[in-house]
C-alpha cells in the first residue's frame, strides 16, 4: 500500500513500522517489508519498540493525516492527537466483525462466507472507530489465509486510494451490530483434534496457512498439514486413523492430506510422505 500511496501522488512525510526481527534462530534481524519499501522510496522511517516513543516525531513531521495498516500496536491518546486530521485504519474485516489482531484467520475459522475491508477512523478503543467506507469479498471454499490476505490487500488499497482525499471533510458512520473479536493466533490452537468434523479441520488447515500452520503428531513428532480437502465418506473408523490412501478418519467424514511437512523437513506432497513410511495405517495425534 505504501508504494500505491506514493504512486498516486500522496506525499508521505514519515513511515513507522515494527523493529527488525529474527525469523529463524541464529539469523540476523531482518527489516519488515514496509521498512524495505520505505528505504527504496527514499522515505524517512522509524522502527519504535513502542508507538508512544514517536509522538514528537509524528507531530513535527508535517503530516496532516495518518494511515495505519496492520501495525500491531494500539496508538496511545497522545499519538492520536499528534495529527490534525487523526488517523485512518485499513482493517481486514467488515467491522464490527472481527476487531483485533487476526481478522482474516478468525473469519476462516468461524466458517464465514464473506469478509472485506473497512476504512475506519482510529479511536482509543480496539478497532471501534466509525467507518468511512467498506468493500466486500466472498470467502471461497479453498481459500487459505494467505490467499484471502492477498485479495484483501488489493481490495484495501483500492478502497484507501478512492477515499483518502475525502477523509478530512467526511463524517464516518458509527459501527452497528454485535462485535466479535479476533484474538492473536497461537500455535497450540492449531493442533488438529481429529474428533472434530472434516469440514471444521479443513478450515483450520486453511486458516493456518501460511502461519502458524495446522499440525498433528505422527509417531511422537510434529507433522504440519498445509493443504487438505474434505472427503464425504462416513464409513466407521477411529478418529485420527491414517488410511493407506492418505485420508484421515475424523469425527465426521475423511480429511484427505495433500501437502505435509514432517518435523525438521521440507514441505512435500502427501503421497511422497506416505511412500516413505513403513506402515501407512497408523494413528495420528499420538
Amino acid at each position: 500500500m505504501l508504494e500505491a500511496l506514493v504512486g498516486a501522488g500522496h506525499e508521505v512525510a514519515l513511515v513507522v513500522t515494527q523493529p527488525d526481527r529474527r525469523h529463524r534462530r541464529r539469523a540476523e534481524p531482518e527489516p519488515t517489508p514496509v521498512r524495505e519499501a520505505a528505504e527504496t522510496l527514499g522515505l524517512p522511517v522509524l522502527t519504535p519498540q513502542r508507538s508512544a516513543e514517536i509522538v514528537d516525531d509524528v507531530a513535527s513531521s508535517g503530516a496532516t493525516l495518518g494511515v495505519a495498516v496492520a501495525f500491531g500496536q494500539l496508538l496511545p491518546p497522545d499519538l492520536l492527537d499528534a495529527l490534525p486530521n487523526g488517523y485512518v485504519n485499513v482493517h481486514f474485516s467488515l467491522l464490527p466483525a472481527w476487531r483485533g489482531a487476526a481478522p482474516v484467520e478468525r473469519a476462516l475459522l468461524a466458517g464465514d462466507t464473506e469478509t472485506g475491508v473497512s476504512l475506519m477512523r482510529i479511536e482509543a478503543g480496539l478497532d471501534s472507530g466509525p467507518v468511512y467506507a467498506r468493500a466486500t469479498t466472498p470467502i471461497g471454499r479453498t481459500d487459505t489465509a494467505g490467499d484471502l490476505h492477498e485479495r484483501l490487500v488489493e481490495l484495501g488499497t483500492g478502497l484507501l486510494l478512492d477515499n483518502l482525499g475525502s477523509v478530512p471533510g467526511a463524517t464516518p458512520e458509527p459501527q452497528t451490530g454485535e462485535a466479535s473479536y479476533a484474538d492473536k493466533l497461537t500455535t497450540a490452537e492449531f493442533e488438529l483434534d481429529w474428533s472434530r468434523p472434516a469440514a471444521v479441520l479443513d478450515r483450520w488447515v486453511r486458516a493456518g496457512n501460511p502461519r502458524p500452520g495446522a499440525w498433528t503428531t505422527d509417531r511422537g513428532s510434529r507433522l504440519k498439514i498445509w493443504c487438505a480437502s474434505v472427503v464425504d465418506d462416513r464409513s466407521p473408523g477411529e478418529p485420527g486413523v491414517l488410511r493407506p490412501d492418505g485420508t484421515v478418519v475424523t469425527g465426521d467424514g475423511l480429511l484427505a492430506l495433500h501437502e505435509v511437512q514432517p518435523q525438521d523437513r521440507r514441505v512435500m506432497d502427501a503421497s511422497a510422505w506416505l511412500a516413505g513410511r513403513r506402515s501407512r495405517a497408523e494413528q495420528l495425534g499420538t
